[in-house]
């Protein structure tokens, strides 16, 4: 066990492509205590989840790690670990978005358990969404770029 740091909260999450609605996550989540853990998924749990990272743990938790709200940041490596992480951390409130609404609540046997709303207009699935749909504009651009040049040599070879 740990020592007490004032009133402790945990979070969690994946917390790729680090945007403004992560921000306000963590600040929020910091009002609600002293001390702020966050767990940030491994890759290898994210495989587990079905989820792919553009960027590596060790990047996302340094991210995660240099924003002035965290105090600590854990590995989240399983589901499991929840219940343990809040013992052995003598959390007081267990925090997630509420897009997670409800699937927490075992939770409550050892600690408050809020959630907090989702930043609208901003999520890391849609932000990869959108990249998405700008890299495959792009490469069909490219390729009409290169069409037009290759249809620009031939015509100038036909001229000569």
């Amino acid at each position: 066990m740990l020592e007490k740091k004032g009133k402790v909260v945990i979070t969690y999450g994946t917390f790729d492509l680090f945007h403004i609605g992560h921000l306000n996550l963590l600040k929020r989540a910091k009002s609600l205590g002293d001390y702020l853990i966050v767990g940030v998924s491994t890759d290898e749990f994210n495989e587990i989840k079905g989820k792919k990272s553009v960027f590596p743990y060790e990047h996302r938790a340094e991210i995660v790690r240099s924003i002035k709200y965290v105090d600590l940041v854990i590995p989240e490596k399983s589901w499991e670990q929840k219940i343990e992480d809040i013992k052995k951390y003598k959390v007081d409130v267990f925090v997630m978005g509420d897009d997670w609404k409800g699937k927490f609540d075992y939770l409550k046997e050892y600690c408050e358990v809020i959630y907090l709303p989702r930043t609208q207009g901003i999520s890391t699935t849609e932000l990869k969404e959108t990249l998405l749909r700008l890299s495959t504009i792009l490469e069909e651009d490219i390729i009409k770029v290169l069409d037009i040049v290759v249809k620009g040599k031939n015509y100038l070879k036909q001229i000569k």
